[in-house]
Protein backbone atom coordinates (compact mmCIF):
# COMPACT_ATOMS: atom_id res chain seq x y z
CA UNK A 1 0.00 0.00 0.00
CA UNK A 2 2.91 2.30 0.74
CA UNK A 3 4.71 1.85 -2.82
CA UNK A 4 1.21 2.98 -4.12
CA UNK A 5 0.46 5.77 -2.56
CA UNK A 6 4.03 6.94 -3.08
CA UNK A 7 4.09 6.45 -6.97
CA UNK A 8 0.62 8.12 -6.73
CA UNK A 9 1.97 10.94 -5.04
CA UNK A 10 4.72 11.40 -7.86
CA UNK A 11 2.38 11.11 -10.65
CA UNK A 12 0.50 13.93 -8.85
CA UNK A 13 3.27 15.93 -8.95
CA UNK A 14 4.59 15.16 -12.55
CA UNK A 15 1.21 16.60 -13.61
CA UNK A 16 1.22 19.53 -11.56
CA UNK A 17 4.50 20.37 -13.22
CA UNK A 18 3.48 19.22 -17.00
CA UNK A 19 0.64 21.64 -16.55
CA UNK A 20 3.01 24.25 -14.79
CA UNK A 21 5.57 24.31 -18.32
CA UNK A 22 2.69 24.07 -20.72
CA UNK A 23 1.29 27.19 -19.47
CA UNK A 24 4.62 29.12 -19.67
CA UNK A 25 4.88 27.79 -23.06
CA UNK A 26 3.26 30.07 -26.36
CA UNK A 27 2.86 27.78 -29.47
CA UNK A 28 4.43 31.10 -31.21
CA UNK A 29 7.37 31.11 -29.27
CA UNK A 30 6.40 33.62 -26.81
CA UNK A 31 5.17 33.07 -23.07
CA UNK A 32 8.53 32.84 -20.76
CA UNK A 33 10.99 31.88 -23.39
CA UNK A 34 9.93 35.63 -24.36
CA UNK A 35 11.21 37.98 -21.58
CA UNK A 36 14.97 36.72 -21.97
CA UNK A 37 15.66 38.68 -25.27
CA UNK A 38 18.76 39.74 -24.16
CA UNK A 39 21.49 38.72 -26.91
CA UNK A 40 24.03 38.47 -23.43
CA UNK A 41 22.78 35.89 -21.88
CA UNK A 42 23.97 32.50 -21.71
CA UNK A 43 20.30 30.61 -22.08
CA UNK A 44 18.86 32.74 -24.37
CA UNK A 45 15.64 32.86 -26.05
CA UNK A 46 15.73 29.57 -28.14
CA UNK A 47 17.55 27.44 -25.02
CA UNK A 48 14.63 28.69 -23.33
CA UNK A 49 11.95 27.51 -25.66
CA UNK A 50 14.22 23.87 -26.16
CA UNK A 51 14.05 23.73 -22.66
CA UNK A 52 10.70 23.77 -21.82
CA UNK A 53 9.90 21.43 -25.18
CA UNK A 54 12.57 18.86 -23.60
CA UNK A 55 11.16 19.18 -20.22
CA UNK A 56 7.96 18.59 -20.95
CA UNK A 57 8.41 15.65 -23.18
CA UNK A 58 10.00 14.33 -20.46
CA UNK A 59 7.27 15.14 -17.93
CA UNK A 60 5.36 13.18 -20.20
CA UNK A 61 6.83 9.82 -20.46
CA UNK A 62 7.65 9.89 -16.55
CA UNK A 63 3.93 10.20 -15.86
CA UNK A 64 3.29 7.20 -18.56
CA UNK A 65 5.95 5.56 -17.06
CA UNK A 66 4.75 6.25 -13.06
CA UNK A 67 1.42 5.30 -14.35
CA UNK A 68 2.44 1.90 -15.71
CA UNK A 69 4.13 1.22 -12.13
CA UNK A 70 1.49 2.64 -10.33
CA UNK A 71 -0.91 -0.07 -11.74
CA UNK A 72 1.52 -2.90 -11.21
CA UNK A 73 2.06 -1.68 -7.47
CA UNK A 74 -1.89 -1.66 -6.68
CA UNK A 75 -3.03 -3.20 -3.58
CA UNK A 76 -4.79 -6.86 -4.40
CA UNK A 77 -6.21 -7.17 -0.82
CA UNK A 78 -6.09 -10.76 0.67
CA UNK A 79 -7.06 -13.88 -1.70
CA UNK A 80 -10.47 -14.90 0.41
CA UNK A 81 -11.99 -12.00 0.09
CA UNK A 82 -14.22 -11.22 -2.53
CA UNK A 83 -15.94 -8.16 -4.27
CA UNK A 84 -19.67 -7.36 -3.58
CA UNK A 85 -20.11 -8.48 -7.25
CA UNK A 86 -18.57 -11.72 -6.83
CA UNK A 87 -20.36 -12.48 -3.62
CA UNK A 88 -23.98 -11.53 -5.26
CA UNK A 89 -23.14 -13.83 -8.11
CA UNK A 90 -22.33 -16.39 -6.13
CA UNK A 91 -25.20 -16.35 -3.98
CA UNK A 92 -27.49 -15.65 -6.65
CA UNK A 93 -30.27 -17.98 -7.10
CA UNK A 94 -30.50 -20.35 -9.88
CA UNK A 95 -33.37 -19.62 -12.12
CA UNK A 96 -34.14 -23.14 -12.78
CA UNK A 97 -34.33 -23.97 -9.06
CA UNK A 98 -37.61 -21.53 -8.03
CA UNK A 99 -40.60 -23.93 -7.34
CA UNK A 100 -43.47 -23.16 -10.45
CA UNK A 101 -46.97 -22.59 -9.69
CA UNK A 102 -49.70 -23.45 -11.67
CA UNK A 103 -51.45 -21.02 -13.59
CA UNK A 104 -54.24 -23.43 -15.39
CA UNK A 105 -56.50 -26.10 -14.04
CA UNK A 106 -55.09 -29.36 -14.99
CA UNK A 107 -56.89 -31.35 -17.28
CA UNK A 108 -59.71 -34.16 -15.93
CA UNK A 109 -60.82 -32.33 -12.83
CA UNK A 110 -64.09 -30.80 -12.73
CA UNK A 111 -64.74 -27.13 -10.74
CA UNK A 112 -67.41 -27.08 -8.31
CA UNK A 113 -70.10 -25.17 -9.31
CA UNK A 114 -71.43 -22.23 -6.73
CA UNK A 115 -74.55 -24.21 -5.68
CA UNK A 116 -72.58 -27.58 -5.18
CA UNK A 117 -70.15 -24.97 -3.36
CA UNK A 118 -72.56 -23.69 -0.81
CA UNK A 119 -73.80 -25.35 2.03
CA UNK A 120 -77.58 -26.45 2.33
CA UNK A 121 -79.71 -24.76 4.80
Amino acid sequence: MGIYIFVSVLVLIACVLQILIVLVQNSKGGGLAANFTSAGQSMGVRKTADFLEKSTWTLAGAILILSLVATAAIPRGETGSRSRIENSIQNAVDPNAIPTLPTAIPQGTEIPSQEQAQPEE
